[in-house]
């Protein structure tokens, strides 16, 4: 029934300085369905204002009219859930947000509290599967261990160093109270009695999104469930064909922890030591800072690795919402002859993970048929949640990634919330007539 499909969409771009927050209204003849996709931040300036996470989920409340009928969580990195906290009581951005009552809460499958896959394929603590879910739970320690050894470092480590280490830890770390809230919503009865759903999808699973949102097709894409390929394991550190660059060399130096082997033992000033020992010495500093950022690299991309991938079609158009995936979440879903002809199609990306280098796949860049040099109707909209200065460094780590932007800038109408100024635009809202 034509009744059952939606005629226009609304998509509303939040500002949440480093961090991803997109709400979609489906609006249908005679009702409206709302889906938050990811709520986070690690990062804002002092020109956004105060209390930024308050107010984008107030006005995410209003704009719903009080009620959000799904909410998606791509994966677990602080960017892109830290807005789910309750932490504050009633007034917490997550309390907020938990308030609108909704009925469907759909994250990857390595979020399972078993960490088994959706289809039940592989079960027992011995699966694989289970191996992973803990392996990732894992990693939110060691995050927090870098944290606190970074911060009693700090004035060996070096700004720069420092910076990219507090980043990385902060949002590695396991976000216990969004978690919890996340669950919560998907679990229970909403405000009329009907029973709640919490979804764990991987790559071909059912969205669970159908219910609450008729007349719009979602495919997940992403991400496979080891079963499917064991390549989410892991992150390849170049790959020309991919990249938009080549990874950076971890060059950069550190310092390690000064103790002292023989306590009690008398020691000289760096300064007067002879200029070999000076540089022997530096190096020796440098050993530390330089593990804990390739660990911290590490878990970042396996992470980035379990992101959703969601393709909604509806209306003859296609919305692709890959969160923060890379590439070897992608080469799954890339290797599929029916998934690259369905998003040669794409009419809107929303960038994957703030325009960084990895994330946005030349191969997938060159499937989308609607990009153009020449501005004109139907030609692919792409927007992008990011913040410079916050991730990696210029000229070849930086985050938006310098060559992506200009391709997207050159060959999509192109959208970036570092447009949107002051206390006041915290978002910026596009409709598509369906």
């Amino acid at each position: 029934m034509a009744s059952n499909k939606p005629t226009k969409m609304t998509l509303r771009t939040y500002q949440v300085g480093f961090g991803d927050c997109f709400l979609l209204t489906f609006h249908y003849k005679k009702f409206d369905r709302h889906l938050l996709i990811d709520f986070g931040s690690t990062g804002t300036k002092t020109s956004m204002g105060p209390k930024l996470m308050n107010r984008v989920a107030a006005d995410i409340r209003e704009q719903c009219g009080g009620k959000l009928h799904a909410v998606v969580a791509t994966h677990r990195h602080k960017d892109h859930i830290s807005g789910f906290t309750t932490t504050g009581g009633k007034n917490a951005p997550g309390s907020i947000i938990a308030s609108c009552d909704p009925d469907v809460v759909v994250q990857p499958w390595t979020e399972h509290p078993r960490a088994n896959p959706v289809t039940g394929a592989v079960k027992g603590s011995g699966s694989k599967e289970l191996a992973f879910g803990t392996a990732l739970r894992d990693m939110h320690a060691i995050s927090a261990a870098v944290l606190s050894e970074v911060e009693r470092r700090k004035s060996m480590i070096g700004q720069q160093l420092h910076q990219q280490l507090s980043f990385l830890g902060e949002d590695n770390l396991s976000n216990l109270s969004a978690v919890k809230n996340l669950m919560a919503m998907g679990s229970g009865k909403n405000k009329n009695g009907k029973a709640k759903k919490a979804v764990f999808a991987n790559f071909g699973s059912n969205s669970g999104l159908a219910s609450v949102l008729p007349g719009v097709k979602v495919t997940v894409l992403g991400p496979p469930t080891l079963n499917q390929t064991e390549s989410i394991r892991k992150m390849r550190s170049k790959d020309e064909d991919e990249f938009w660059h080549l990874q950076a060399l971890a060059g950069n130096f550190a310092a390690s922890p000064e103790g002292k082997l023989f306590k009690g033992a008398g020691t000289y000033p760096t300064s007067r030591m002879p200029p070999s020992t000076r540089w022997f010495i530096d190096r020796m500093k440098s050993i530390r800072g330089t593990q804990l950022l390739g660990i911290m690299r590490a878990l970042d991309k396996v992470m980035n690795n379990t992101s959703l991938i969601l393709l909604f079609e509806v209306g003859g158009k296609k919305l692709l919402f890959p969160g923060d995936a890379q590439i070897e979440n992608w080469s799954y879903a890339l290797s599929k002859p029916a998934v690259r002809k369905a998003l040669a199609g794409v009419n809107l990306y929303k960038v994957g993970h703030h325009g960084s280098l990895n994330a946005t796949p030349k191969s997938l860049w060159k499937l989308f048929k609607n990009r153009s040099p020449k501005k004109k109707p139907g030609r692919l909209q792409a927007v992008v949640s990011t913040m410079s200065g916050k991730h990696g460094s210029p000229p070849k780590t930086e985050v938006p990634r310098r060559p992506l932007v200009e391709a997207l800038t050159q060959e999509t109408d192109f959208f970036t919330t570092q447009d949107l100024k002051g206390q006041k635009n915290i978002r910026k809202d596009f409709i598509l007539d369906l």
